[in-house]
């Protein structure tokens, strides 16, 4: 089992999410569960479709952290 990093952005009407190591693969959704839950889809079927085609998986790369400004 492989874990991607993903990063979920409220865009002001919607939520939206992105993983860094999967260029291309992007979904959004009304709440934070609703996006939560297309990303996931997104990403299988994104991956699928790289294994169908005999394109490489990226493997998780990103990492996150935080810095405290004062």
């Amino acid at each position: 089992m492989k874990e991607y990093l993903v990063v979920y952005e409220w865009a002001g009407r919607n939520w939206s999410a992105y993983s860094p190591d999967v260029p291309g693969c992007v979904a959004t959704g009304k709440t934070g569960e609703d996006v939560e839950r297309n990303f996931r889809e997104a990403l299988e079927f994104h991956l699928e479709g790289l294994r169908q085609h005999g394109d490489p998986i990226p493997g998780p790369r990103a990492h996150s952290g935080h810095i405290a400004i004062a």
